[in-house]
């Protein structure tokens, strides 16, 4: 063991023997908390205007800044405990993150952009209309909140499963900066800095820089001898917030993100039956385990490199006309660039590797009226969205012809253009009777145009239009000052559109239709023990229609497979979500956590997914639909030395699940146990941290692909990813 190594390790120990994890402001407002006896009070804007957690009537979850720095989160997937029945992985095909989200057993795992998310994700009122590079980092974060269930009204597009609505801290009247470096294991360091400068009495900017690097990859080649996935990501910012009036704000914010990185690496855990198996000898090791038998080990030659690059703009204006009315507009521009080489059969061979170049841009209009007056509360707007994106795809096939590798070029380009007005009104029956009204009419237009040499033509785009009312019906009583009841039915819906990756003309010709989700919701919002105690829960039952199956089938030309999209099911989906905050009578601790409940089924599944023709397939689970998740942590706080020490013992539980279409046993994940663990010290501005993540080194598959159909059989091979495994570091922040 080198003295890097040792160094690390002694780290590793010391956080394994933590109980918990802070912030220096984290820290403070928690030791206020706990010596006060009482829990701060949760502000979200999970409705679009600021409203005490405790009287939105439907399943929220929040973190603020304190609470993700505890987490020492780097990216979206450190925050998953924010909320039961959340999953959140990176499914390792294609540079920046590309998120597959799923909330309430609700998600998309696909990298084409042709796939509308269907768990939304907002960065400061902006929704991303993409999986890729939507793993979104947790730098300058002020709050995030989870909204789970069908968000049909003033969210609407698309997030039929729920919301990640992420909130960046806005400039101020106050100059102050913050830099932050760490060491990790994988040789991977981080930095981070900002500085707020006031400038005049109307005017902050806010400039912010960032470069993380892992110079190790997490996996060790076999056939090249390197170690596999290194990261390099830069980020700079400047935000600018303008208020030429108190009753004005206007704000403009630029981010330009840099991915320099290893194409992700793929595993192949092929199984008898299965092509790549039985025609050349590469079957895992055994049911779950890729041919290398260790999931850090991969045997690649092919392709490594891949880059990443978006620009973002968004610019935004809030005016209080007057006490009652306010109006809010947000612009938001996307650009997004990359490129990616990758071997996506994860064998010495080249068989199955792609060349994906995309450009990708989308524009996004957002008009709100605000209302709020002693009985009646409403805000109604509208919206515009624009997406347009290009792939020149190049398919390198080694599997077909002995001895020959060909080179299958295809061009696909989709444009989006959606617009949608809401509205969504509070209004006071009396003192304690609270109803809620609200609706979505939307509408969406879809061109597609893809062409090959060899199978696919389509000279003029191909396009189809869809409309949809999402309605939203509410009722809140309020028993007490500690104690609020609701019930509500909420609609979901997610529009059609046209398969990104077709082989055949019939696939590339022929739309999808929109899904629905049905919701109904009742729950409790509720403070005990004089406020020391906060206790939410709710129970659902969504009825999901007209489901969207992305399902990869066998084909006699081209790539030999194609993925296509069906709206091929229906299903009833029934849940039980629990939230805790509770600061015990032991000055310094809090704890803290959920718990879910899922039962994810399909009502009918008539597809052909490769089990020979068209088949009943309601017999399979969900993805990512775990029947149970839970999260539990523990801070504990004192003072020693002149200043504050913290620590912190997290614990997520993720129950057994799927991770691909037709449950193939090889990508199955059996339950995961993810500990999190760290120890503070702050003295003054300077804070000291060590830290480690995943301590128990849980390796299950953040994404299964079964390639051409079922597998087995039927099928030409099974690529997996795994979760990130151990790591641990040290982490030293300064405030001035």
């Amino acid at each position: 063991m080198n003295s890097k190594q040792s160094v690390m390790g002694g780290l590793a120990g010391i956080t394994a023997l933590s109980l918990a994890v802070g912030s220096p402001t984290a820290a403070a407002q928690t030791e206020v908390a706990a010596r006060s006896g009482v829990l701060d009070e949760v502000v979200v804007t999970a409705r679009k205007r600021e409203e005490s957690l405790q009287d939105v009537g439907q399943s929220v979850s929040a973190f603020d800044a304190q609470e993700i720095e505890r987490r020492f989160a780097r990216d979206m997937r450190d925050i998953v405990d924010i909320s039961p029945n959340l999953i959140v992985d990176d499914t390792s095909q294609g540079p920046g993150g590309v998120a597959a989200v799923a909330l309430r057993g609700i998600g998309v795992s696909e990298v084409e952009s042709s796939f509308d998310p269907a768990v939304g994700v907002v960065i400061d009122g902006v929704f991303l209309g993409k999986a890729s590079g939507s793993i979104a980092k947790m730098i300058d974060i002020e709050r995030i909140e989870v909204l789970r269930g069908p968000q049909g009204t003033l969210f609407g597009r698309n997030a039929i499963g729920g919301v990640i609505n992420i909130t960046r801290a806005k400039p101020s009247q106050e100059f102050y900066g913050k830099v932050r470096g760490s060491y990790a294991n994988y040789d991977h360091f981080e930095f981070d800095g900002l500085l707020n400068l006031p400038v005049g009495d109307q005017l902050a900017v806010k400039l912010m820089a960032s470069r993380h690097h892992q110079r190790e990859g997490h996996f060790r080649n076999m056939v090249t001898g390197r170690r596999d996935g290194e990261v390099e990501y830069t980020m700079y910012s400047a935000h600018a917030l303008f208020q030429p009036v108190p009753e004005m704000e206007i704000e403009y914010s630029y981010t330009r993100e840099e991915y320099d990185q290893d194409t992700p690496p793929l595993l192949n855990v092929g199984q008898s039956g299965q092509l790549f198996c039985d025609a050349f000898g590469f079957c895992g090791t055994s049911v779950g385990e890729p041919t290398t038998g260790n999931r850090f080990r991969v045997e690649q030659n092919g392709p490594n490199d891949a880059t990443f690059d978006a620009n973002t703009h968004i610019a935004s204006l809030s005016w209080d006309v007057s006490d009652r009315w306010s109006v809010d507009y947000i612009f938001g521009y996307r650009e997004t660039k990359e490129t990616v080489l990758q071997d996506f059969d994860g064998t010495p061979l080249t068989l199955f590797h792609t060349s994906r170049p995309e450009k990708f841009d989308q524009t996004s209009h957002e008009l709100r009226l605000t209302h709020s007056g002693d009985r009646l509360d409403f805000t109604a707007g509208a919206y515009l969205f624009d997406m347009e994106y290009t792939i020149d795809l190049v398919s390198f096939i080694g599997f077909a012809v002995p001895d020959t590798v060909l080179e299958i070029p295809q061009t696909a380009n989709q444009q989006t253009d959606s617009w949608a007005g809401f509205f969504e009104a509070d209004y006071r029956l009396t003192e304690d009777w609270v109803v809620t009204v609200g609706g979505r009419y939307s509408k969406d237009k879809k061109e597609a145009q893809i062409t090959n040499d060899f199978f696919i033509s389509q000279p003029e785009p191909v396009s189809k239009s869809w409309n949809e009312f999402t309605p939203k019906v509410g009722l809140k009583y309020f028993a007490s000052e500690d104690l609020m009841l609701y019930t509500l039915y909420s609609t979901g819906y997610r529009a059609g559109g046209f398969n990104g990756r077709p082989t055949t003309q019939e696939a590339a010709d022929l739309p999808y239709d929109p899904e629905t989700v049905d919701n109904i919701e009742i729950g409790f919002k509720s403070q005990w023990l004089d406020n020391r105690l906060r206790l939410n829960a709710s129970a659902f039952r969504m009825k999901y229609d007209d489901k969207q199956e992305e399902q990869s089938v066998s084909v006699e030309v081209g790539t030999g497979q194609q993925t296509v999209v069906a709206n091929a099911a229906s299903a009833t989906i029934w849940g039980v979500e629990v939230d805790f905050v509770y600061l015990p009578e032991i000055e310094g601790l809090t704890l803290a956590g959920n718990l879910g409940w899922l039962d994810a089924s399909y009502d009918d599944f008539l597809a052909d997914i490769g089990r020979g023709g068209i088949t009943d397939n309601s017999d399979l689970d969900f993805r990512r639909a775990p029947d149970w998740t839970a999260s539990l942590s523990a801070i504990y706080e004192w003072e020693v030395q002149g200043g504050t020490a913290w620590t912190r013992l997290g614990w997520r539980y993720i129950d057994s699940h799927a991770v691909s279409l037709s449950n193939s046993p090889q990508s199955n994940n059996s339950a995961q146990h993810l500990v999190d663990a760290s120890l503070n010290y702050r003295h003054g501005n300077l804070l000291l941290s060590l830290f480690g993540r995943n301590l128990l080194n849980e390796d299950g598959y953040a994404v299964g692909f079964d390639v051409g159909g079922v597998a087995p059989p039927g099928s030409l091979w099974t690529y997996t990813a795994p979760r990130p495994p151990r790591t641990y570091g040290i982490q030293v922040s300064l405030d001035f």
